[in-house]
């Protein structure tokens, strides 16, 4: 315990939305409260307050210390005010992790041009919005970038999202590219998530399937024969996040049971 203490997390995209069978938790929300339990003081943004509140709740329920932001991490003036917001509440920022995503199924062909646009924004725009933002304040604390990549930015993954695929596919190599323009000043890194069981999986990939079998179909394409959860993803932020990741920046850490490894 204790790993970011007296440090402060901005998580983008960290609220709390239900769905899915029970206990399943998202990324964002993981990562926050994970952050917050090793000392942390958070600052949880979403553009559902609600969910931003649902995750602040938690935080506080824990012992911990936080609070909710309302923005549209694709659009600058929001992140800007988050931004500020963050910094007039604590003092500054020392860790800023990026969790907004979407992925809508459908070919190349099936896409249109507003779709595809849409896939950038979420997945891309909002990342290079926040460093832009943030790298100024990153630098004066010598503090990091955590960012939620996908597997499927360097693999098939069973499903035909190819927005989502190449825009994550740009955030690697934004994550690369900052780290070297930064290193020794700001460390950049991403995790690589894979199949991971979040409720975002229920009400973006599902349609009207079943949950049951949703969870089957996705626990037998990963190699260990299940999903990782949204704590696996957190873990890994958390290490990237610390000191302990002191001589870690440019990588694109895989946490996916191995599916990036395999050949079909």
């Amino acid at each position: 315990m204790g790993r970011l203490d007296g440090r402060t997390a901005l998580v983008l995209g960290g609220g709390h939305s239900p769905g899915g069978p029970a206990g399943v938790t998202g990324i964002g929300f993981a990562c926050a409260t994970t952050f917050a339990a090793h000392g942390a003081r958070v600052v949880v943004v979403d553009r559902d307050a609600d969910a931003a509140e649902r995750t602040v709740d938690a935080v506080h329920e824990a012992g911990g210390r936080a609070r909710a932001v309302v923005a549209d991490v694709t659009v600058a003036e929001d992140v800007d005010r988050a931004v500020a917001c963050t910094v007039e509440a604590f003092g500054g920022i020392d860790v800023v992790h990026n969790n907004v995503g979407s992925a809508r199924l459908g070919g190349i062909e099936d896409l249109t041009l507003d779709q595809w646009r849409a896939a950038v924004s979420v997945n891309l725009d909002s990342v290079f919005l926040s460093a832009r933002a943030t790298l100024p304040h990153l630098v004066r604390r010598r503090g990091c970038i955590v960012t939620v990549s996908s597997t499927a930015s360097i693999r098939w993954t069973g499903y035909p999202y190819p927005g989502y695929a190449a825009a994550k596919a740009a955030v690697n190599q934004l994550t690369r590219s900052l780290a070297v323009e930064y290193a020794g000043r700001v460390r950049v890194n991403a995790v690589l998530a894979g199949l991971i069981d979040t409720p975002l999986v229920y009400r973006q990939l599902a349609g009207a399937d079943d949950p049951a079998d949703v969870r089957a179909r996705r626990d037998a394409l990963s190699p260990t024969g299940a999903m990782g959860t949204a704590y696996d993803v957190a873990h890994a932020a958390l290490f990237l996040a610390s000191d302990e990741a002191a001589y870690v920046t440019g990588a694109l850490l895989p946490v996916d049971g191995g599916l990036h490894a395999r050949a079909v």
